[in-house]
């Protein structure tokens, strides 16, 4: 293990595929930028063995045109969410009301008010117990009556929010809170259309043997979002999980399992693509899989957690590997279904998610899906660390017995 960790710790591709990676900008999936990183992944995966495409189907959706105004014309900064319903070519001029958080006990407080109105609802730091995501929010606001939604990012000299609209059969916008302050209760212009078609997202797999039989499944999505580099989310969790495989290579022969790499897109549409991989994949193929390790947003704050999925041994199991190096890796048990290990861990493979800066608001994470998700937030130092404590998870899972990976669940 020593040998593994020392080459991950004196990697220098390990800052710089994470640079190159924030170099194609936000990578939305379906755009030019997200297909000229998978490319570039791609090689970058070569160079260290057998290497495919394995390309998946998801509901696509592209943007056409979309605009948000006061009624005098004057434009306003927002971002249109994935997959939002259109609202034809002339929009809509809508009364604007703002029901704060926008929880859905809120929502239904407003009663009859939400009717037919453009509503405004609170973005909230997405990854803590207490977080009402993002797709409740709007759920509840189109059951209501709502003829659009806005999400609002709440710190002030951000900009907007981004991030999908989850099906839900309004418009939905992304605006910061200073645009929120100008158009509640006032009237807004509102303009969105896109097209949705069915799409392949690529989902890249790199498999390198081990001396047993089994796989230790390493992922991390590509995808992000239009704002900013999509730094944190995910340039850090995809250069990490490079890193990773580059310097356990080597050893693999003398693990007990083999590893397989796979690095998904279509997480930020709701997980499809690695639901798609899994349902796709032979079921002997997906039997092999004991493990997934999966890495997304694992720097913007110093201290990591695992979000174990409910598998009641996997917290134990990631304290004793970290503590094996001198580190330190907080649990949070029940499963939360915000990345791609919920996918593993609804087929039944233990599954978790290594994330930085857990019910930590105050932190560089607040910043995901806006415009400031660059690598300026991402100190190196960090990123570094974040992967050699992934790299100790990652060796105890390559070389457990089966019966501790059987008594993970």
């Amino acid at each position: 293990m020593q040998a593994f960790l020392g080459r991950l710790a004196a990697d220098p591709d390990l800052r710089a595929d994470f640079e190159a990676l924030c170099d194609f900008g936000g990578r939305v999936q379906g755009s030019s930028s997200a297909e000229a990183a998978f490319a570039w992944t791609l090689e970058r995966l070569r160079a260290i063995g057998p290497a495919a495409n394995e390309p998946v189907p998801y509901d696509g959706w592209t943007l056409r045109r979309s605009a948000l105004s006061l009624p005098d014309g004057t434009a306003l900064p927002h971002v249109a969410l994935f997959g939002s319903a259109t609202t034809g070519p002339g929009g809509m001029e809508l009364e604007v009301l703002d029901l704060g958080r926008g929880a859905p006990e809120d929502v239904a407080a407003a009663g009859a008010r939400v009717r037919g109105k453009a509503v405004l609802l609170r973005h909230e730091y997405p990854f803590a117990p207490w977080t009402i995501h993002r797709r409740f929010k709007l759920a509840a606001a189109a059951a209501a009556g709502a003829a659009a939604a806005l999400m609002v990012q709440p710190e002030p000299g951000i900009g907007p929010v981004s991030g999908g609209a989850n099906g839900v059969a309004i418009p939905c916008f992304g605006v910061g809170i200073e645009v929120a302050a100008r158009i509640a209760g006032r009237r807004a212009h509102l303009v969105l259309e896109g097209d949705a078609a069915p799409a392949t997202a690529p989902t890249l797999v790199l498999d390198l043997p081990g001396g047993g039989e089994g796989r230790v499944v390493l992922s991390a999505h590509l995808d992000g979002h239009p704002l900013g580099e999509s730094a944190m989310d995910n340039a850090t969790g995809l250069a990490a999980a490079l890193a990773l495989a580059r310097a356990v290579a080597p050893d693999l022969h003398a693990c007990r399992r083999g590893l397989t790499v796979c690095v998904f897109g279509a997480e930020e549409w709701a997980l499809s693509g690695s639901r798609a991989w899994l349902a796709a994949i032979d079921p002997g193929r997906r039997a092999a899989i004991r493990f997934n390790l999966n890495l997304d947003s694992i720097a913007g704050h110093p201290r990591l957690t695992a979000l174990t999925s409910g598998f009641v041994g996997l917290g134990p199991f990631v304290r004793r590997a970290a503590a094996a190096i001198g580190a330190e890796v907080a649990v949070h048990h029940p499963l939360m279904v915000n990345s791609d290990h919920a996918n593993f861990a609804a087929a039944g493979i233990p599954a978790l998610r290594l994330i930085a800066g857990f019910d930590a608001p105050e932190g560089a994470l607040r910043l995901l899906l806006t415009g400031a998700d660059t690598r300026a937030v991402v100190p190196p130092g960090e990123l570094k660390s974040a992967a050699v404590t992934a790299g100790a998870i990652l060796w105890a899972a390559l070389n457990a017995s089966e019966e501790e990976i059987g008594a993970l669940g």
